[in-house]
């Protein structure tokens, strides 16, 4: 049944604001909480900077730094304010970032001017800019479009000025040449590995963001389907019934994996109670049946629509319930669920109402019909029994008396019980009513009757209200059947259905949405692309669809999501409450996992020119550089794998090996701390070998040893800038790795941070000398190096501990990202499981109102709110009646008022709903129980491709009904062997042509109706126990399949006269069958 997808858009399939809900969502998800991490570290910055400035030397030498750090430090107190307020729009967001990278670089060129003027070391600020560019990228709110042009000026130029202060553009040098080359190296480096962690964040983010609109989806989803399963539950049955059922249904769809199977045994749950003091009201309109016989199919559904939905609104109007319809007969209670005193007046009030609708039309129309209505009160017990085609029904004595009492009655009257009238208190004027004379059983059980005088009768009739009565040449030439379905359909009943496919707005009070932010109305959208032009109204869907999105990303990404308390999360950091969700995230396969060994070795590829350019070529260098050139070969090599199969296509276990990198932790993580350590290591490892502790002096003079330590110290000075820079960029190559566990990348970065410290203050504190004595050599970069108050050794770890902060909240912040990515794929998966398990909720609910076939017609892609409507030529219809359970049946304390008796019938029909699902039986539908009588029919849908078979296969299905009958016979001697029991079925079949339609708005009910019908019930009720009664015509047919009937004689059959009929032998059916097991 095509019952998925109807109503939203496809997977994948996206809406037209869909790049402005990402951009929104990615403003208040990503944009906001990195630029408060990017503005904490600045701040932390300035004051770094303001304190060195401080306690080292003068201030009123650096005035230039200290006022530019003031000013940067203000604005970037005052935009974390705004930021961290959400008081920044989309709009000022891009303008802030352009103000604090323009606070960065003003900083950074402050500092490198102030110490050119002072000629200190490492004045050129390389690391600082180094940290500007990745920044960039990485925390502020740029597209990736404007990330590279702010990344390409900043590093342009600074190269540019560098230039102009080394005068290498008016004399150039070949070492001011190789370090602008190293400058252009290291921030190509930044740049593209910046541009590759604002790709692989943007990748991740539009994976989340698609998986939050999805689930975003499926909740919406869902609410309309439990919406829709509610209404349709509550169109066959009464609130105090069907939750019950409903929770049963999705507890064994849940427990059990197939679906498609509707669990049987557990079913056999008894959903009946017990109520007193209601009023019963039997109403059936005579001459029905004539004018049913002069109608098309569409004609009948709309005539009995139009009747019953007129019906049920009298029904609402006076606090009545319909329980069911048979044929033209109308049966419905008042005092149900809850206890009304009015019980009895409301029913009397309905029956004067009714039988006032039925006069207006035979007035209005000329067609002969009346209404007989009759009314008892007492006791019910009223539920659902079964397992398929739940229909809401009540049993009791009393109700069949009120049967009675209808059979009994006068057309155009309303027809009460003594006990009627005692609850009516004097409301209604009455006459005897002579219903002993009518019926034996009323005589028998001595039951005095009355008619209600309608006090309507008494006044003078109002002006017609109306349509005029058709006079002349049109009524002559008008059918009654098209007379009364002209005038029928000016009453504007509702459709069967029609609360189902109505685009009806779901509330928002259902679903609470984070962050207090109540939802507008849900529109029921279709898979089919709305014209939003169309009308006003589609536009408001459409805005409350787009609100709705909003709402909940907002409420899903905080700007503070790491430091907010969540239901996942711990308090302070990423990792899930749930400790099992938490394992199976980390053991979670990370897809693309080598394009970050490729950019990690890139960042290795740049670290080996800068070190190739500048640093001595040692032995140790290229051993170093040598080994880890090897491991990363290596690495690359297996992550990389399938990719050389077209290579050497002998090497099938390639492929495994390179899908297991991306599969298998354990092996992962060996791999990436493997590179990552080897990057950490080589950035410093030549640094203690170029200036060792127990460096000798050389022989020579005083002068010549001066000279040397003086040269040492220089080429010290201009190298160690760029041995930070290498460490700088092993720390960027750490953190390219962005699915590594948060706690690994911390340990790594801060054993390397360690390290690195320890190295330079260490194995260099011999040489920090060098930066108390000035000396200015032109023509060289920091060639004479001079730290009046810039002290390299502050400076060095200032930039190291600026980059390992600025890493960790970063890595802190995308490690949110990723869990949030893992959870809202869980809830997606989770919430589409639960939708699924509504959705065959609702078809088996579908299902069990209507056939499969029928069904299709009111759900679907289509919008379908015609009328159903069916003629068909050939179906078998059976009754099944066990007329022993009438005399089974009593009310008494020890079976609780019948409803222990309930109990048992409620197990035969379930065992014979249970035949239905076997195979051999699959075109027997069921269609309705009538008290202890089962009513089915085959032949309602013929498979395509059977139409033009041979007459044997044609009449198939008559064949099936005969051993469904028998099967239905066989469980009932079962059923007797357990419950010590002697019950016998009677059955009636015929076959013929039949119309089958859906009515009734409120609760729309499938049935079938035409003479075919009405005789196979009148086979039932002439036949005898443990017999199948067949007309002649039926008898022939099945003759011709094989079976055996034995002719009964004539009988006397209402409304037909006599008639002969057969009786199947059931005891030679079975094995003269023809193929039907």
């Amino acid at each position: 049944m095509p019952a998925k997808g109807c109503y939203f858009l496809n997977a994948g399939e996206e809406g037209p604001d869909q790049d402005a809900l990402y951009e929104k969502y990615r403003l208040t998800s990503q944009h906001g909480p990195l630029l408060l991490t990017l503005l904490l570290v600045a701040i932390t910055a300035c004051i770094a900077l303001i304190v060195i400035a401080f306690s080292h030397g003068d201030p009123s030498s650096h005035q230039a730094v200290l006022g530019t750090a003031f000013l940067a430090l203000a604005v970037f107190v005052a935009l974390y304010v705004l930021v961290y307020a959400e008081c920044l729009v989309r709009r000022w967001l891009q303008a802030s970032a352009l103000l604090i990278w323009a606070c960065l670089l003003t900083l950074g060129y402050v500092l490198v001017f102030d110490s050119w003027m002072k000629e200190a070391c490492s004045w050129e600020q390389v690391p600082f800019f180094l940290f500007v560019i990745f920044v960039v990228y990485t925390l502020l709110p740029f597209s990736m479009q404007g990330a590279v042009v702010v990344g390409v000026i900043s590093s342009t130029s600074h190269l540019l000025v560098l230039g102009i202060l080394m005068g290498d553009f008016s004399m150039p040098s070949h070492q001011v040449g190789l370090q602008l080359m190293a400058n252009a190296i290291i921030f190509l480096c930044g740049n593209f590995t910046g541009a590759f962690h604002k790709h692989q964040l943007q990748d991740a983010s539009r994976d989340l963001f698609t998986y939050t609109v999805k689930c975003i989806q499926i909740r919406r989803k869902l609410r309309i389907e439990k919406r829709q399963q509610e209404n349709l539950l509550l169109s066959i049955l009464p609130a105090h019934i069907s939750m019950g059922m409903k929770l049963t249904i999705i507890e064994r769809l849940k427990e059990r994996g197939d679906r498609r199977y509707m669990p049987d045994n557990n079913f056999h749950s008894l959903y009946v109670k017990r109520h007193q003091n209601v009023s019963i009201l039997y109403a059936d309109i005579v001459g029905f049946t004539r004018l049913a016989s002069d109608c098309s199919p569409k004609e009948l559904v709309v005539m009995l629509n139009e009747l019953f939905g007129k019906f049920d609104q009298i029904a609402k109007a006076n606090e009545c319930m319909r329980i069911k319809i048979l044929g033209d007969c109308y049966y419905c209670v008042s005092g149900l669920p809850v206890s009304l005193p009015t019980h009895a007046r409301n029913c009397v009030k309905m029956g004067l109402d009714m039988c006032e609708a039925i006069k207006q039309v035979r007035e209005a129309t000329g067609v002969d019909i009346s209404m007989r209505v009759g009314i008892h009160s007492g006791n019910v017990l009223c539920g659902v029994i079964g397992l398929r085609k739940w229909q809401y029904d009540v049993w009791s004595h009393d109700v069949s008396l009120a049967n009675r009492m209808e059979a009994a009655g006068v057309p155009g009257r309303v027809h009460i019980t003594e006990a009627t009238l005692n609850h009516l208190d004097k409301a209604y004027e009455v006459e005897d009513g002579h219903g002993q004379q009518r019926d034996p059983y009323l005589k028998e059980m001595n039951i005095r009757t009355y008619l209600v005088i309608d006090p309507r009768s008494q006044q003078p009739p109002p002006p017609s209200q109306h349509l005029p009565k058709p006079k002349g040449d049109a009524a002559l030439k008008m059918r009654a059947s098209v007379r009364m379905t002209r005038y029928l359909e000016s009453w504007g009943a509702a459709r069967p259905f029609a609360h189902l496919n109505h685009r009806e707005s779901v509330s928002s009070s259902e679903t609470p949405v984070p962050n207090g932010r109540r939802l507008k109305a849900i529109p029921l959208r279709r898979h089919r692309t709305p014209d939003r032009s169309a009308s006003p109204k589609g536009r408001s869907e459409d805005d409350s669809y787009d609100d709705e999105m909003l709402s909940a990303i907002e409420g899903l990404s905080s700007t503070r999501p790491c430091c907010t308390k969540s239901d996942d999360f711990y308090a302070f950091g990423s990792i899930f409450l749930e400790k099992g969700f938490e394992r199976e995230y980390r053991l979670a396969p990370i897809p693309r996992v080598r394009h970050y060994f490729a950019c990690a070795s890139l960042v290795f590829l740049c670290i080996l020119l800068v070190h190739v350019l500048l640093m001595p070529r040692t032995a140790a260098l290229g051993v170093s550089f040598g080994l880890v050139a090897c491991v990363l070969v290596l690495v690359l090599g297996l992550c990389f794998a399938d990719q050389f199969l077209s290579c050497f296509p002998a090497c099938v276990t390639l492929r495994a090996i390179a899908e297991r990198v991306e599969t298998h932790a354990l092996l992962r993580l060996s791999l990436v701390i493997l590179t990552v350590g080897s990057l950490l290591s080589v950035a410093i490892v030549n640094l203690p070998l170029l200036f060792p502790l127990d460096v000798v002096e050389p022989p020579g003079n005083e002068t010549s040893r001066r000279a040397v330590s003086s040269s040492r110290e220089r080429i010290m000075c201009e190298l160690l800038p760029y041995y930070t820079c290498s460490c700088m960029l092993a720390f960027i190559a750490c953190s390219v790795f962005l699915r590594m566990s948060l706690e690994l990348k911390a340990v790594l970065l801060t054993v390397a941070l360690v390290a690195y410290l320890g190295l330079f203050y260490t194995f260099l504190c011999p040489h920090w000398h060098c930066c108390s004595h000035p000396t200015k050599t032109n023509g060289t970069l920091s060639s004479a190096p001079g730290c009046p108050w810039w002290d390299l050794k502050m400076m060095v770890g200032f930039y190291l501990v600026l980059f390992y902060t600025a890493l960790i909240m970063l890595s802190r912040q995308i490690d949110y990202y990723c869990h949030l990515d893992c959870l809202w794929k869980k809830k997606f998966k989770k919430e589409h499981e639960e939708f699924e398990t509504m959705e065959n909720v609702n078809r088996l609910l579908l299902e069990n109102v209507l056939p499969a076939h029928v069904a299709a017609h009111f759900i679907g892609d289509k919008l379908n709110e015609d009328w159903y409507h069916q003629s068909c030529d050939c179906v078998c219809v059976m009754f099944a009646s066990v007329p022993d359970f009438k005399v089974f049946y009593t009310e008494c304390d020890v079976n609780k008022e019948g409803l222990e008796c309930l109990r048992l019938l409620n197990e035969i029909i379930a065992d014979f709903d249970e035949l239905l699902l076997k195979p051999k039986f699959s075109s027997v539908e069921k269609i309705k129980t009538i008290g202890s009588t089962y009513m089915a029919a085959a032949g309602l849908s013929v498979p395509s491709g059977q139409e033009n078979q041979g007459p044997e296969r044609q009449h198939a299905h008559i064949g099936t009904t005969v051993e469904f009958s028998i099967a239905l016979m066989n469980k009932l001697e079962g059923i007797n062997r357990h419950s010590f029991n002697s019950f016998r079925l009677r059955v009636g079949i015929n076959h013929g042509p039949v119309i089958a339609g859906v009515i009734g708005a409120r609760k729309p009910q499938y049935d079938i109706w035409g003479n075919t019908v009405n005789v196979a019930s009148r086979m039932e009720s002439t036949g005898e126990l443990g017999k199948i009664q067949v007309t002649e015509e039926t008898c022939a047919i099945l003759q011709g399949l094989g079976y055996s009937c034995e002719c009964r004689g004539l009988i006397n059959v209402k409304g037909k006269g006599e008639l002969r009929t057969y009786f199947v032998c059931t005891d030679t059916a079975k094995f003269q069958g023809l193929g039907l097991n």
